[in-house]
């Protein structure tokens, strides 16, 4: 099944974790969308560098810190997605609050272990 999932704080490097979660989902037959600090592209992927408008997105899967967080946190809510998901090093509770609060489901884990064990 496709899960359109918006990948935040992609990196063009390949020993980052969100450039492998890209490739991973594509693999994977996942539509995906990504935004970046500067413009780059992984797989078939091109970043997004601004907060565009996007709908029907299953998941939000999260690269930055929950400093850079803060910053996105109407941005974020603002597109409904079904699941944010928090990678190791993203987790936020004050984020996790809200985002239940608007009836977003919250998990910490890591995508590339959900996309491999198929519990993505």
């Amino acid at each position: 099944m496709n899960k359109s999932t918006y990948v935040i704080g992609a990196s063009t490097n390949p020993e980052r974790y969100s450039y492998m979660a890209i490739e991973l989902l594509r693999q994977y037959k996942h539509d995906v969308v990504a935004l970046g600090s500067k413009a780059g592209k992984v797989s078939d992927v091109e970043f997004d560098t601004d907060q565009k408008f996007y709908t029907a997105l299953n998941t939000i899967t999260l690269y930055v810190n929950p400093g850079i967080q803060k910053d996105l946190y109407s941005y974020i809510l603002s597109l409904h997605p079904r699941r944010l998901i928090f990678n190791p090093g993203t987790e936020n509770e004050e984020l996790k609050k809200i985002a239940t609060a608007h009836g977003i489901e919250c998990v910490e884990a890591c995508t590339l272990v959900l996309l491999r064990t198929n519990q993505y």
